[in-house]
């Protein structure tokens, strides 16, 4: 296949294993014949190396080829096949291959990457995955005592906006208005998004129509049980009241009821009974990602690193890889790494789960959080640093979460890094990232499916959320949500990057074309993770590239 562009020629030598320099690319694409020039650079490189440098193009393209076609020959580079259902993978390094590198080696590893997911008919699928680069790396981490050259960035140039914080908002008081406010706010701008798809009428309004007419309804799910019969029961509620809604078992979207969460928005579209007591359902919509959805990029190639899960004051927390990763934005490698994103449990916390500090290195908070400023102090001065709490924060449980308070930011100040609450919408140079820690992950898995929702692949239960476009459906579950004027929760505009921490799993993959993250942890398993079977990915870090939202993988243990 023609390397047509230099983002070919990148995927391509990703193909083979290696990466390179920007350098060396851009003289491969501008070769009269980049395909050869290409092949000629692979076979000249020596076996061992695994990043390809200008000096390395130079050298190859000087040397004639004596294997080279005079009238030009056919790429025999194999071209990437497309991610597996499973795993994610291409054809590129295999993750045993990965794991056999120097454990001191920063490296790029491909996760539990997302691909095409299966739904029925009646539900837009998945879009499938460009796999993020996944070859293993040489080391750029410099050496002790070798001065890194400061890098040149121009800060004018970034932008980064917050909104959707409920910091300074919150006005909740626990009584039973704030609670009918925020599930009338929920149900206002979620059916704003489905009003175009049916014709729904109000709850009441159905009740005064005739038998075996049509009739659409939106509304909150209310309950979902069986009948006798296998069928399935929906009962539904609005600002005017509930309605039943039968799913017919034998109906191709039946098994949409399998993802049905309580208190998620739905529309249906059917026809009344004859005695007009309950609609049977011929149709189910979610509010979803539209189709059509064109995410955003920013006009310059920049990137950000996407983390969560420090867990500094645990025993487990990985301090060299912590280093590691640190050294490693020092270096010319990752000058285009401009902005940091941590999507919480910045510490260990006290008093989580039982019997947590006897797996405490540090048991006070405060000294917890002021560790966790030193080691933010090790990466770039000039980078442009966002975080949000996690349920091992020191902040309230209940979501939406406030950002920290004055005394903890105080503690936290390295870099005058931007601490927003929990969800957040970041904008970062045109990109929409939403940002969420992630508790409701473990609420969608318990809930549904293995093979819609798992711990294995975090990506599928985040598909569930941004196809409910909401990041926490269900009240009175594992997820404390409080009351608030307004549901912070509501996804009312589609991310372009949906970012979570929380269940400490790597994986990630494209939703309608919404890049879902959840980027691992740097905590090692614990004897508390031990007993309930969590075992963490840890001392990972997704780069993204905000100009082309592709994604490298970066393993630092």
């Amino acid at each position: 296949m023609p390397l047509e562009t230099p983002v070919r020629i990148v995927q391509e030598l990703t193909a083979r294993g290696y990466n390179a320099e920007q350098e060396a690319v851009t003289l491969i694409a501008s070769a009269d014949n980049p395909d050869r020039a290409l092949s000629r650079v692979v076979e000249s490189v020596d076996d061992t190396a695994l990043r390809i440098t200008a000096a390395d193009v130079r050298s190859a393209l000087a040397e004639p080829s004596a294997a080279a076609d005079p009238d030009g020959i056919e790429s025999e580079i194999p071209t990437q096949s497309d991610p597996s259902v499973s795993t994610g993978e291409t054809g590129s390094i295999s993750e045993e291959t990965a794991e056999d590198q120097d454990s001191g080696v920063p490296q790029e590893t491909k996760g539990s990457g997302g691909g095409r997911s299966t739904e029925s008919s009646s539900t837009p699928e998945p879009d499938a995955t460009p796999e993020p680069n996944t070859t293993a790396g040489s080391s750029t981490t410099p050496e002790p005592n070798t001065p890194v050259e400061p890098r040149a960035r121009d800060p004018s140039l970034r932008s980064l906006e917050v909104s959707g914080d409920v910091t300074g908002q919150s006005t909740g008081t626990g009584e039973y208005g704030d609670f009918v406010k925020v599930f009338r706010d929920r149900y206002e701008k979620l059916s704003k998004q489905l009003r175009g798809r049916v014709n729904h009428r109000p709850a009441n309004a159905i009740q005064s129509m005739s038998g075996g007419t049509d009739a659409a309804m939106i509304g909150l799910v209310n309950d979902v049980r069986s009948t006798k019969s296998g069928h399935w029961l929906v009962e539904l509620e609005d600002t005017t009241g509930t309605f039943p809604c039968l799913v017919m078992k034998d109906r191709g979207f039946a098994e949409l009821v399998d993802e049905l969460l309580l208190d998620e928005c739905i529309a249906v579209e059917g026809t009344l009974s004859d005695d007009a007591g309950i609609i049977f359902v011929d149709s189910m919509h979610f509010p979803d990602v539209p189709r059509t959805y064109t995410p955003n990029t920013a006009d310059r190639h920049v990137q950000a690193a996407l983390i969560s899960d420090v867990h500094v004051g645990s025993q487990e927390f990985v301090a060299d890889a912590w280093g590691r990763f640190a050294d490693w934005l020092h270096t010319e490698e990752a000058e285009h790494v401009e902005y940091l994103l941590i999507a919480g449990d910045m510490v260990e916390g006290v008093g989580v789960y039982p019997n947590q500090d006897e797996e405490l290195d540090i048991v006070d908070i405060y000294e917890q959080y002021e560790t966790f400023s030193e080691h933010l102090k090790d990466v770039p001065g000039d980078m442009e640093i966002l975080m949000i709490p996690g349920n091992h924060d020191a902040v309230r449980l209940a979501e939406p979460q406030p950002g920290f308070d004055e005394n903890l930011r105080d503690i936290m100040s390295a870099h005058d890094a931007r601490i927003t609450g929990n969800p957040s919408f970041v904008t970062v140079e045109g990109v929409k990232v939403l940002m969420y820690h992630g508790v409701s992950l473990d609420e969608v898995i318990a809930e549904l499916p293995a093979e819609k929702a798992s711990y294995d692949d975090p990506h599928k239960a985040m598909y569930q959320l941004l196809k409910k476009r909401h990041v926490a459906p269900q009240f009175g579950g594992k997820t404390r949500l409080a009351p608030e004027e307004k549901d912070y929760l509501v996804m009312e505009e589609v991310p372009d990057v949906f970012h979570t921490g929380h269940v400490h799993k790597l994986g990630w993959g494209k939703y309608h074309d919404v890049l879902a993250v959840n980027s691992g942890c740097w905590q090692a398993q614990t004897d508390f993770q031990k007993s309930v079977n969590i075992d963490p990915d840890v001392g990972h870090a997704p780069i993204l590239d905000l100009d082309t939202l592709e994604m490298t993988v970066r393993k630092f243990i």
